[in-house]
């Protein structure tokens, strides 16, 4: 009970802080205790990316998994790039109450070693399989980029 009370109060100081535009949002995240609010136990899930797609990865394409419910990424295992030919490095660790349909990732175009720059926006992906699951890159829907967010 203590702990929905303190994401419930959390929430509501976030809400606040986000109305004020002088002041800095805090954000307090619930990813913890998605098994204590649903009831549901928590499973680990990896994902392999493959596929070609040159309109999208070009010179290789840096992906940033983005929290959603049912699931968060571990914290080691969110970063991946994809290569022009279609490879994967890096991992994709998952926790998640039950298996996602679709998961989502802020990509952006760059080589491997690029970890500076920013991402250009949303890209949301069908995943198949169960525990381990793979993501088909010619099946990602590219999104809005962030500056046509207001």
């Amino acid at each position: 009970m203590k702990k929905i009370l303190f994401v419930f109060l959390s929430m509501i100081s976030v809400s606040v802080m986000a109305d004020t535009p002088s002041s800095r949002v805090s954000i307090f995240s619930t990813t913890v205790d998605w098994s204590a609010v649903t009831g549901l136990p928590l499973h680990q899930y990896t994902g392999e990316i493959y596929g070609k797609n040159k309109s999208l990865v070009k010179n290789g394409l840096v992906l940033y998994y983005l929290d959603s419910f049912p699931c968060y990424g571990e914290a080691d295992s969110v970063r991946v790039w994809v290569s022009p030919n279609g490879k994967m490095s890096g991992h994709l660790r998952l926790v998640c109450v039950h298996k996602p349909d679709t998961i989502s990732f802020a990509w952006r175009n760059a080589d491997e070693e690029a970890l500076d720059a920013k991402s250009t926006g949303i890209l949301t992906c069908p995943i198949q399989g169960e525990r381990s699951f793979s993501i088909d890159i010619s099946k990602c829907e590219i999104g809005k980029n962030w500056t046509e967010y207001k």
